[in-house]
């Protein structure tokens, strides 16, 4: 199993073209229903296994109607404002569930943070599974039977599922 995280990681780093093997990525989504209870969801996972305890919840606070690209800063910011202010480990990769709009949303987060540049960033376009970087208007593609592309549909819809538990859960 070890060998085989470590392929996956490798493969990884050479189609996203990252400096080093992305260990501990965390993913993010956002989940409404025509605006109402807005939520998102960050999974995170290490070596390529989902860290569980390391999910979190976030119930949109500043964000009126369905604003998916505010929604999405929101969250970004928060979460590595916490992180930056208890000294805790940044991820080696963040991906995002969405295209360009949310991406570009959560790249501003972390410019207002002063983390761009820092922590690599992706965004998964859902229909083509795409994948985007900031500043780059051409999505790269990954082989469909690639071990990267496998693990960045795994975490995007985990944190796809986890935020949907999340808000059908407030809606009841």
């Amino acid at each position: 199993p070890d060998r085989h995280t470590k392929r996956i990681m490798s493969q990884m780093k050479s189609d996203l073209r990252l400096k080093e093997e992305p260990r501990h990525i965390e993913c993010f989504d956002n989940s409404n229903i025509q605006g109402t209870n807005p939520v998102a969801a960050m999974v995170c996972f290490k070596r390529g296994k989902p860290a569980k305890k390391e999910y979190r919840h976030y119930k949109i606070k500043t964000v009126v109607g369905p604003d998916d690209f505010a929604s999405m800063y929101e969250v970004v910011y928060r979460r590595y404002k916490r992180q930056l202010d208890e000294n805790n480990s940044l991820p080696s990769l963040i991906v995002i569930d969405g295209g360009k709009g949310q991406l570009s949303s959560a790249v501003n987060a972390i410019k207002e943070l002063g983390l761009y540049g820092q922590i690599p960033i992706i965004g998964i376009a859902k229909r083509l599974e795409e994948l985007y970087v900031p500043e780059d208007q051409l999505p790269i593609h990954i082989s469909k039977k690639s071990l990267s592309l496998k693990l960045i549909q795994q975490l995007r819809d985990e944190a796809h599922r986890f935020a949907i538990t999340f808000h059908r859960q407030l809606r009841s």
